[in-house]
């Protein structure tokens, strides 16, 4: 019977600290890759840096769409604008042009 009380005597100064380190480990492991861990802060983070970037390029291109549609307003109209347009538009030129057509541009900025 003595080694069964040596046992219980010994395991009460084990099971606290165990517990603890348990209960601490979880934290720790919850810290990083819980739902609100670390590694979620960064993949966050990167998502927010892609779409800070997308929103740049859509800003740009935004802005130039806007100053090509006011250069066809009627208060300030521009006659090359409005000529190169038409001509798309209507898949016409003059006898004597050249047309030389490009291939589409891919924005990759």
């Amino acid at each position: 019977m003595s080694l069964v009380r040596e046992i219980r005597r010994r395991g009460r100064f084990v099971v606290g600290p165990t517990l603890g380190a348990l209960v601490v480990g979880y934290f720790v492991l919850n810290a990083f890759q819980g739902d609100r861990g670390i590694l979620a802060w960064v993949q966050l983070h990167q998502n927010v840096v892609r779409a800070e970037a997308i929103h740049a390029k859509t800003t740009v291109e935004r802005q130039r769409l806007a100053h090509r549609t006011a250069l066809l307003k009627p208060d300030n109209l521009d006659p090359d604008l409005l000529d190169e347009r038409a001509r798309i538009m209507s898949g016409l030129g003059r006898p004597d042009e050249l047309v030389i057509f490009y291939p589409p541009r891919i924005h990759s900025r």
